[in-house]
């Protein structure tokens, strides 16, 4: 049971604790009154989280007019951005498990009565939203919102933060110049903020507004526009509303508020990475992983609606917010939403969608009706084979129509950094499956993006004649024919550890199939001479993370 202690620092018994909170300049007043944590997990190394200071200043002044008293507290956050591409790209997703550990321990150790979870990025999001799950504390999610729109490249009618990768893989070619690639670093992000597409970064943010953790529109104002901080005000005044009428986290990530969020990530084309954050909430909340595996697999009927960076090449997430954001798409689904679960806004859904109005004029079709859709394919899958007894998970809205059904032949790399090797020495042809393995949550460790690869791949102009597999994971800006999270991993003894170089693999987005065409007889003498020697070089959390993850069908979660 969640404890209750509402302005408990005034009890006598709590006098010692009373005393330590005066030496940091509080009063008798400022502890009579409910008790906000601020998560904020500010930095001066990811753009996404840059402007989360001046944010955690507009939540202070919101809590203080509500007649609260806001503790600030650090967390950390990581950039996928800045750490892949080298050693440090193993850090990513274990960190999500440190985040969710650390807001744990500074609410209950310092007897919060709400907490105000200030993130924007991939592993973030849903580490905060893991913690609020454990702590069932009244808890509101504040993203600090995507860059602007950066200018066209080449073809590109905008770039965004990838396009470097696209654009290594021209020069890699010598279709590019190195000054092109650093004058395009220049101009590919002008602004501090999530990455512009709906990467893993986005997609969560507006997850969170989804299952109802962030006030209604929040989930995608960018960074840089003013109603940003309103949103932030706004959050701190509700947080303490929020205590005040005892609604706690549980009370709104129900499972009907999952399906919710999962519908949504159908209709925007969300990044494949939401599957394993999903699951790892759930695990959080008491759901299995296979219940919410079984609905990624039940609502991929929802059809993709909502078109955006990469499934377009026009529009990013500063447009789908202009044209109604998150609660724009869920009108459109109405029809199959849960309109009756609560929301931070401390209100059902269908009260926050009757009541919210869109800023901006919408001329745009950028978000169609049901009827009308970009694809009646969801924009995730949940894929299943020989190649993946477990599951894996492809991302249809990335993939042009023409390879969501693709058979090609196996070139196999034990790591992304030979396969990257081979891309730059011109070694994978139109025809090749490249499978990258041994990137999954113990054997990477950590499960690192194979987001590069794919963007040389790209930029190589390879990305409609050749397909990628991994028991990694991809970017949310990932484009091509792809399939990540394949489970078991190599590691464990997967199908994917037994596949040879010039095997035949069909992947088949439409019917959510995933093959490896090897007879069982066969497959069954290569697992006789199959071994594994787990990494001996690892230390430190690294080590502890790889002896505890599960697999990526659970969620990657600590065990």
């Amino acid at each position: 049971m969640r404890e209750q202690h509402v302005g408990s620092f005034n009890d006598l018994e709590f006098i010692s604790n009373k005393t330590c909170y005066k030496a940091n300049g509080y009063t008798d007043d400022d502890l009579s009154r409910p008790i906000i944590g601020i998560a904020c997990s500010f930095n001066e190394s990811v753009p996404g989280h840059n402007n989360l200071r001046m944010l955690a200043e507009q939540v202070k002044f919101g809590i203080y007019r509500a007649g609260g008293t806001p503790v600030e507290f650090g967390v950390i956050a990581c950039c996928d951005g800045v750490s892949d591409n080298h050693y440090g790209s193993h850090y990513c997703l274990p960190s999500r498990d440190v985040i969710a550990d650390s807001i744990e321990v500074q609410c209950r150790a310092h007897r919060f009565d709400g907490v105000i979870l200030l993130g924007s990025c991939d592993k973030i999001v849903p580490g905060m939203l893991m913690a609020a799950a454990r702590l069932d504390l009244p808890a509101i999610l504040v993203p600090g919102g995507a860059m602007l729109s950066s200018p066209p490249f080449r073809e590109k009618a905008r770039s965004n933060t990838t396009t470097i990768s696209e654009a290594f893989g021209l020069y890699t070619q010598g279709r590019a110049t190195e000054a092109e690639l650093q004058q395009l670093t220049n101009t590919c992000s002008l602004t501090c903020g999530s990455c512009q597409f709906m990467g893993t970064a986005n997609t969560m943010c507006s997850f969170s507004e989804a299952i109802g953790m962030t006030l209604s529109g929040g989930g995608l104002i960018p960074a840089v526009y003013h109603e940003r901080k309103r949103s932030a005000f706004r959050s701190g005044e509700q947080i303490v509303a929020l205590v005040r009428a005892g609604i706690s986290a549980r009370q709104i990530m129900s499972w009907e508020a999952i399906e919710n969020a999962i519908m949504l990530l159908m209709a925007v084309g969300g990044s494949t990475n939401a599957v394993i954050h999903t699951c790892a909430l759930a695990h959080e909340l008491g759901f299995s992983s296979d219940r919410v595996l079984d609905a990624f697999d039940r609502l991929s009927a929802i059809p993709h609606i909502a078109k955006v960076s990469p499934a377009s090449t026009t529009q990013d997430c500063e447009d789908l917010y202009k044209a109604g954001g998150i609660p724009a798409v869920m009108r459109a689904l109405r029809e199959h939403i849960h309109t009756n679960v609560m929301t931070v806004d401390g209100c059902t859904l269908g009260e926050t969608l009757d009541r919210f109005s869109n800023p901006f004029p919408d001329t745009s079709d950028l978000i169609r009706p049901l009827d009308n859709p970009y694809s009646t394919l969801g924009g995730l899958v949940i894929m299943r084979g020989n190649l993946a007894p477990d599951t894996g998970v492809a991302k249809p809205a990335a993939i042009a129509e023409e390879v969501r059904q693709f058979t090609g032949t196996a070139i196999c790399f034990d790591g992304e950094h030979a396969c990257i090797e081979a891309i730059k020495a011109g070694k994978i042809k139109p025809g090749h499956v490249v499978v990258v393995r041994y990137e999954g949550p113990k054997g990477g460790p950590g499960m690192r993006e194979m987001y590069l690869t794919l963007k040389m791949l790209n930029g190589q102009g390879l990305a409609k004649s050749t397909a990628l597999i991994t028991d990694g994971r991809f970017s949310g800006t990932n484009n091509g024919c792809f399939v990540g999270h394949i489970s078991p991993e190599a590691a464990e003894g997967g199908p994917i550890a037994l596949v040879r170089d010039g095997d035949s693999i069909t992947i088949d987005v439409i019917h959510k199939r995933l093959e490896l065409h090897v007879s069982e007889e066969e497959l069954s003498q290569r697992r006789r001479e199959w071994s594994y020697t787990p990494p001996q070089d690892l230390t430190g959390y690294l080590a502890r993370y790889a002896r505890l993850v599960s697999s990526a069908n659970k969620g990657a979660v600590l065990d």
